[in-house]
């Protein structure tokens, strides 16, 4: 019987699926020091992660006798040498379609968030609410809808792609960037299945930052800050950018800057340089809506990666 040790988790339907098949699965979370004896120990063939474990050549060396699959859930696979393991003739597989709605819909929280203020309202109002109530009313009356603004999208892959949709559903102009796409079908479809078709064809860097009145950043970047102090720059005044791709894609010092002299009016950011440790003038800045990575983190999106997994893993092994 293949062994599977789920070490971040797998949700229940990835699982049952799993086992149903005649595999058997673990979801016992082993400490990174342990991994590798623990793999060999128990002849773990499937080693499925998220985001906590590292899977770097040393534990590969080291289990490349017995294991077999690698599986990521999620999208990127930073945590993972995926070129090393598969030259050691390891499978590498994440589940790149099962977050993008999940990703998407925290774009436009961060968006409704900060258009309306409510980041900072929300840690006002239980302070100063019952004292200064028409004090705060008076400061966040000078909040904007989003239909009929700009978004420009950093990265049109999938995930890009659903962030357009659902632009296109509030009435927003959708621009794009990705030099690996020449032109893009975006469906937005509605509850009773009938649907609506757009065409982006992306433009480049410095005319989407010109034009748009928000930024939605969906490129992993591989290390390097994609957005810096050029490319905000180049963006309108007063404009806002999300960030839920990869930390440091934006150049926090740089967005810092901008948003401290007013050239930025707010950001959204799920993701951070030295997570899980952002630095403290990240998290202090007044202008900032912040979450803790959770862009993939939602029930229907973990149940998505279970089953994309399950399948992905079954189809490798039969």
């Amino acid at each position: 019987m293949t062994k599977i040790l789920a070490n971040d988790g797998i949700s229940l339907s990835g699982k049952e699926s799993l086992i149903a098949a005649g595999y058997e699965v673990d979801t016992t979370m082993v400490a990174q020091e342990r991994l590798a004896e623990h793999i060999l120990e128990n002849k773990v063939e499937v080693l499925l992660v998220r985001s906590a474990t590292k899977v770097r050549k040393d534990l590969i060396d080291a289990t490349k006798g017995t294991l077999k699959f690698i599986g990521r859930g999620g999208v990127g696979m930073d945590n993972i040498d995926v070129e090393y393991a598969r030259e050691q003739g390891m499978i590498v597989q994440n589940t790149p379609a099962a977050s993008s709605r999940s990703v998407a819909e925290l774009v436009f929280a961060h968006l409704f968030g900060m258009v309306r203020y409510l980041f900072d309202s929300n840690q006002k109002m239980p302070l100063e609410g019952d004292s200064q109530f028409n004090v705060l009313k008076k400061n966040y009356a000078a909040g904007i809808e989003l239909k009929g603004k700009t978004l420009g999208i950093i990265g049109f892959g999938r995930i890009g792609r659903e962030v357009a949709s659902m632009a296109f559903g509030l009435g927003m102009d959708v621009k794009a960037v990705d030099p690996f796409v020449e032109e893009a079908e975006v469906v937005l479809p509605f509850a009773n299945g009938s649907q609506m078709k757009f065409t982006v064809k992306p433009e480049t860097m410095e005319a989407v930052l010109a034009a748009s009145d928000f930024v939605s950043v969906h490129i992993a970047g591989a290390g390097q800050a994609l957005i810096g102090a050029k490319e905000i720059e180049m963006m309108k005044d007063g404009a806002g950018i999300v960030n839920t791709a990869r930390g440091g894609v934006v150049n926090e010092e740089a967005l810092l800057e901008a948003l401290d002299n007013g050239k930025l009016r707010y950001a959204g950011l799920d993701v951070f340089v030295n997570e899980p440790k952002p630095a403290l003038k990240v998290l202090m800045s007044p202008y900032t809506s912040l979450t803790p990575h959770i862009g993939a983190a939602t029930l229907e999106a973990q149940d998505r990666i279970g089953t994309e997994m399950a399948d992905h893993i079954i189809a490798a092994f039969s």
